[in-house]
């Protein structure tokens, strides 16, 4: 059993790992959950909140956690991904936690695996984030909100963003209808995703729930997509002014890093209908839950 993408999960196994998630958030210490189990993580883009919410989720378990350092890595060398993986699985890990650029990596490495190591997709291209969409729903689950009758919108680079692509389908499992993607044409979609689409970023904010800010991931552009910065900010800002259009109770998520000033302000960053931090801590409850999950399902 491995978690590479969203799609992957039904609801009732999403509502299960929400109920894992709570237990841990009552009780994060419970290591003998993962007694005598080792986890790697192979995180081959940087990265801050993925990579210390997973060690903190596995040590609160009880695992060993080991960090592949890839600059210093026999893949500096010209080793193959799959030598660097078995090479590894010959040392006993019992679970890879993968950050990687290209698209469909983890689901490469789980079907070359010898052993019965677990891979956790941890971000992989520009399409799967699968750990940073269960902890952002399990995030307005806590704020009580009924999916069948959320309204939510994502605004900023959504082509390029594996994050959205994630929570779309776990936003879509779990029964949201009522889903609004706002960006200048180029960040949107090439397809609808079964969500609908406004390059007005008024129109599309107009009476929603959660806005969902991202930022420009520079990273995975050429020179000629990336927007002239005055511009953007001026159309796509999310600021206390624009706020006001959405609905009074509205929640404010950014799945992080913030460039702040240019998607999002100060202000509405920090303000009280901000609930980013909250993401953040609830990051490492879930990784415990989704942890637990797998190693179950042996």
């Amino acid at each position: 059993m491995h978690l590479i993408n969203t799609q992957q999960l039904t609801k009732n196994e999403i509502l299960h790992l929400f109920e894992l998630t709570k237990s841990y958030k009552k009780n994060p210490w419970q290591t003998h959950i993962l007694k005598n189990k080792t986890i790697m993580t192979l995180f081959f883009e940087t990265s801050t909140r993925t990579r210390c919410s997973f060690e903190l989720a596995a040590q609160r378990l009880g695992a060993v956690v080991l960090n592949l350092d890839l600059e210093t890595s026999s893949s500096q060398k010209g080793e193959s991904l799959l030598d660097t993986i078995w090479t590894l699985e010959a040392m006993q890990i019992d679970a890879f936690v993968v950050r990687h650029q290209e698209e469909n990596t983890c689901q490469y490495i789980a079907e070359h695996l010898k052993t019965n190591s677990k891979v956790i997709n941890a971000g992989n291209g520009t399409q799967t984030h699968p750990t940073q969409a269960l902890l952002d729903a399990f995030t307005l689950h806590e704020h009580n909100k009924d999916f069948t009758k959320l309204s939510l919108a994502i605004v900023g680079d959504i082509r390029h963003s594996r994050v959205a692509h994630s929570n779309i389908n776990c936003l879509q499992t779990l029964g949201v209808k009522d889903l609004r993607l706002i960006g200048p044409k180029q960040f949107l979609p090439e397809t609808t995703l079964g969500c609908n689409q406004f390059t007005d970023f008024a129109r599309g904010i107009k009476d929603v729930d959660v806005v969902m800010m991202l930022r420009i991931q520079k990273e995975r552009m050429n020179t000629a997509e990336i927007p002239d910065l005055e511009n953007y900010c001026t159309q796509y800002q999310l600021t206390e002014e624009k706020l006001k259009l959405a609905k009074p109770d509205v929640l404010v998520m950014h799945p992080g890093p913030m460039n702040r000033d240019i998607e999002i302000t100060d202000a509405v960053a920090d303000g009280a209908q901000s609930v980013i931090l909250q993401q953040v801590q609830n990051g490492v409850f879930m990784r415990q839950a989704i942890l637990q999950w797998l190693f179950a399902k042996c």
